[in-house]
């Protein structure tokens, strides 16, 4: 009985150290060293014109496959959206990470489009953003697809760790339900983190999105604006499982919560009163995302 009490005081030590909310099936899945240590620097070095330089910092014998620059839309607004595929040997996996927004005009506009302008049907059931669909498929056939077939051709083993900040989080969500649809990868080989990622779709999107990985987690930073963009329920925008909610600090050791019993829940980032914070999007486990992308993840 002793032992007992002791290996329940060790676990329960274990929560109050690490101060994380989770439900019990999470406890397999989401990892914060994870998020922070491996899928952040990926995705902040989608920021960069030279991602190699952030791979090579954090990661051991990262190889990037190639960067992809496209026009997001063709409604002539000049919007660069941007991506890359890599290598990482070391944790056998094959990379896709999605550059989110650059500047704050286009983080206005990206709002503007997600509510406003047509929806596009999905591969996998339901309607997405015809911005953020167009925007990926863009992205797709310049180059990703041939990309990712032939590193997952010679690597057949290898998952596939897909990733993103801002508009990168809803490319990156699209992209990683894509390879599932088209049996590219199957689910259980697919991990998807974003960061700050806006609705990207409607509820049938979401409850499709939902079956099809295991692995699939929005990092959400206190007060961030982009994730509550559009607002819940317009044109049946609803954000897919699972939220990771970090409220106000995101230093090593801050305390999360993870809701996955919902695809929204009050317990995390939609309980707040006030949800209208661009510097709480820009910023990310105390870094500036794209700076920090930019200077090579030093």
């Amino acid at each position: 009985m002793r032992s007992l009490t002791f290996a329940v005081s060790l676990v329960s030590l274990t929560f109050i150290q690490a101060r994380v909310i989770v439900d019990p099936l999470d406890l397999a899945t989401y990892d914060d060293s994870t998020a922070r240590t491996s899928f952040f620097p990926l995705a902040a070095a989608a920021y960069s014109t030279n991602p190699q330089k952030c791979l090579s910092a954090k990661f051991s014998n990262a190889q990037l496959r190639r960067q992809v620059n496209v026009q997001c839309d063709s409604g002539g607004k000049n919007d660069i959206c941007s991506a890359y595929t890599a290598l990482l040997p070391a944790n056998n996996a094959v990379v896709l990470s999605f550059r989110g927004t650059q500047g704050f005009l286009q983080l206005i506009e990206e709002a503007d489009k997600s509510v406003f302008q047509s929806q596009s049907q999905w591969i996998a059931g339901g309607k997405v953003s015809k911005y953020f669909g167009d925007a990926f498929n863009t992205l797709w056939n310049a180059g990703m697809k041939d990309d990712v077939n032939y590193l997952l051709h010679t690597n057949p083993t290898f998952e596939v760790w897909v990733t993103g900040h801002s508009l990168g989080g809803s490319m990156a969500s699209l992209a990683a339900s894509y390879i599932v649809s088209n049996q590219i990868a199957p689910g259980n080989k697919v991990k998807l983190i974003t960061y700050g990622q806006p609705r990207t779709g409607n509820t049938p999107f979401a409850v499709a999105h939902d079956a099809q990985m295991a692995y699939s987690y929005r990092v959400t930073h206190n007060r961030d604006v982009v994730p509550h963009i559009p607002n819940e329920g317009m044109e049946d925008y609803k954000h897919h499982k699972a939220e990771v909610f970090y409220k106000e600090s995101m230093k090593p050791g801050a305390s999360y919560k993870v809701c996955s019993s919902a695809d929204e829940s009050n317990d995390c980032s939609n309980g707040l009163l006030i949800t209208a914070s661009v510097s709480d999007h820009l910023t990310y486990f105390t870094k500036d995302v794209s700076q920090w992308g930019e200077a090579g993840c030093n």
